[in-house]
Formats: C-alpha cells, structure tokens, sequence
C-alpha cells in the first residue's frame, strides 16, 4: 500500500487510531508457589487451603484512558515497571485486559522483543512470509514488499538459514524490517532500537518517521528519552501502572523528570524494588549533592549480610543524566572485584575523568548473581555545577554538543 492510500485512508475518516478507556491489567501473584500438575494434585491442594486462594493482585495497569490519532507517533514513556511493555502487549492483543475497552482502527504491526512471533526452526525467508499471513497479508502484497524489507535488513546472505542460528541483531534487524514494511495501519516498537549498530538505529528512526509521515500509526517505548524525542510528535507518561501525563513530547520528558523526587521515594523501601531479595542494599550516598565537572565521584554503598546467598556477588552502577541516557556503566566484575554475602559489606565506587555537563545526575544500584538480587533505581541523585572545566572560555557553541565534556589537547605537529 502506497503512502497516498495511508493518507487517504486517514482523511476519510476521523476515528482516532486507537482508543483505550479504563484499561487495566491485574496479576495474581504467589498462589501457592508452584501449580499442580494433576487433578488429584488440584483437588487436594484445594482441600487443605479450605476452598480459599491464597494470592496477591498485583495491578501492572490500572484505569489507563487515551486516544491516538491516525498518523501519530506517540511515545510511551516510563521507568522500570511503569507499565510500558505490558500497555504495548495488550494493544497488539498478545495479552488479554483484566477491564476496559480498546478499539484499534487497522491492523497492528509489532516488533515486542527478539523472538516474539518468529518460528526458531524456519528460515528466515520463510517467517518473512509466516509474519506477513499472520498479519492478515496475502502472498500477492508480501512478494510486492519482500525486495524492500530484504535490502533494509541486510541480512541477504542468511535467508535460508533457520532463525534459531541468528544472533540477536540479525534477528532484530529481520524482525524490525518485516514489520515496518508491511502494510499494517498501526506499528508498535519496545525497546529494540538499543539491539544493533549505530546506523541501522538511524535507518530504523527514520523508517518510523515515514512510517508516521505516511499516515501509519507509530507506538515507541523506549527508557532512551532523546530517541522518543527524535521520532515521536506526542507521548505518554506512565507511573507504576497509572497515566500521570498525556500531552507534547516536551512536556511528557518534563512530567517524567519532576517525578523523580515520588519515585525516589517509593524505591527507598526494599519490599518495593525489583529483584530476587535474598540480598537488598541498606544505603547509598556521596558526601555531597553538587559536584564539579571534572570531579572524582565517590558513591558509597552498604549491604548486610545475607543468610540466602551462597557464593559472592557483585555490584553494578550506572550514571544517568536527565534524559535516561545511562553516561557510565561501573560494573564490579570489569575490575575483579566480587562480595561476600555473609559479611556485612561497606564499599565505595570511585569514577575518574568522567568530565559531566551541567545538570542533573541519578545513579542505579544493582546487587546480582546469576540474575538480579536487588535492583535501586534512583538511589541517589546529584548535580554537576554549571562551571567548565576548561582553561579558556568560548561561547555556548564550543560546548553545546557531546554527551559529557572531554579532556582534550590540540598539539603542533
């Protein structure tokens, strides 16, 4: 289907898109640890627990209302376990509501997460094809597209190979490409974008920007606030399963940064963090909430000891700016360092020559093992004081670009 069908199809009508009204999602959570695997097994286990379920409900989503346009590209913004993914998975119907109504006006093309909607034992020539009739497609409209979504791929040399052998770039780079080159009126993206390298990121970006600019519908989720700046025209905020903010691109990234203090809040209580809990994090400061750009930072950290672990674990921070970029990922392992759990642990990270812009700072404080053991986010917030760490002053321009600022030199030759 061509741009001009897209945009005719939009003028003709003026239903939005999508409508979602009083969405929600609930989990029950606990029930008895594992299920029965027979019926004799169910009844007694149903007998000794008086006919009463013992669980808790856990609301992934609750009483989420909104409309997209047609040709929009909305955002869906939100930290870890805002609801983001589990939204995305009920608008493209992989996941039942528990309550509320969604009217979806066309078919929903979607990219979820590397492996979602590809059979591992076909190749991929032949889930190009699987994903097109699962879409609704006919062999006719995909053989019309398969050049175009082969070429953007550039996986040519490998169609023939089942996709159980791919890595996961060439199967996101497969993936991606087949969904939006195919003619479905809605695209949904979760967080795929960070799989691949730097240029197939920006064809993707700007495949989605035709995409939207040609009267499809674009839903991005993404934690990388600058891409949902770059593609997105309106975006949503989500806050542990609730809408706090629905509106501009500008205003959404600025709802999301004025949440941090709440945020921040709720992480402080261990019982409200992700991860596994056989070990949780009891402090995490530095000495001060200002620092100079070229600045040692000094994060110090404690854990008691842990009757539940056995064998040591390790500790990793991440440095954030205000967008959700992650500047420094300080992983304990990358320096050979690992903790004892049953030892009450008092350490301290110290990052050197990360010359910081001015700005606001988070850091992310994770204990794992073989998966993750506690998981703060936000355990700290800092500022970089707006002076620069430079000899000589210029104007804006000679500083306006780059992430962080960098210890450099000019030399004669």
């Amino acid at each position: 289907m061509s741009s001009s069908d897209y945009l005719s199809r939009v003028q003709a009508t003026s239903d939005p898109a999508i409508r979602v009204a009083g969405l929600g999602k609930t989990y029950r959570l606990g029930a008895f640890g594992e299920r029965p695997s027979t019926a004799a097994a169910a009844a007694i286990q149903w007998v000794r627990s008086t006919g009463k379920q013992k669980y808790t409900l856990f609301d992934a989503l609750d009483d989420v209302s909104f409309e997209v346009p047609q040709g929009e590209a909305l955002g869906i913004v939100g930290r870890n376990g805002a609801g983001k993914s589990t939204l995305l998975k009920i608008l493209t119907r992989v996941t039942a509501p528990s309550r509320g109504r969604i009217e979806l006006n066309g078919r929903v093309g979607s990219l979820l997460e590397v492996g979602t909607g590809f059979h591992p034992e076909l190749t991929g020539k032949e889930n190009i094809y699987l994903n097109g009739a699962i879409l609704g497609m006919t062999r006719k409209e995909i053989n019309r597209r398969y050049d175009e979504i082969v070429a953007f791929s550039g996986i040519e040399k490998f169609l023939a190979t089942p996709v159980k052998r791919y890595s996961s770039g060439m199967y996101v780079r497969l993936a991606f490409s087949v969904a939006a080159h195919l003619d479905t009126e809605i695209l949904a993206i979760d967080e795929v974008l960070a799989v691949g390298d730097a240029e197939f990121q920006r064809r993707s970006i700007q495949k989605m920007r035709e995409a939207a600019a040609g009267g499809r519908t674009v839903l991005y989720v993404s934690h990388q606030l600058q891409t949902v700046q770059a593609l997105c025209t309106s975006a949503v905020l989500l806050d542990r399963g609730t809408l706090t903010y629905s509106g501009s691109v500008e205003g959404t990234l600025q709802a999301y940064r004025d949440s941090f203090e709440s945020f921040a809040a709720a992480q402080s209580d261990p019982a409200k963090r992700p991860g596994s809990g056989d070990l949780r994090l009891s402090s995490v400061r530095m000495d001060d909430e200002f620092v100079k750009s070229s600045q040692d930072l000094v994060v110090e950290f404690e854990a008691p000891p842990s009757k539940h672990l056995v064998g040591t674990y390790f500790v990793s921070m991440h440095v954030n700016n205000d967008q959700g970029t992650v500047i420094a990922q300080c992983d304990s392992r990358l320096v050979g360092r690992w903790f004892d759990p049953e030892q009450h642990q008092k350490g301290r990270l110290v990052v050197r020559d990360l010359w910081l812009k001015p700005g606001r700072y988070t850091v992310d404080v994770y204990a794992c093992q073989s998966g993750v053991l506690d998981a703060w986010e936000g355990a700290w917030q800092f500022e970089v004081l707006p002076d620069l760490p430079y000899p000589e002053f210029t104007e804006s321009s000679g500083t306006d670009k780059g992430v962080v600022f960098a210890d450099f030199d000019y030399e004669g030759a």
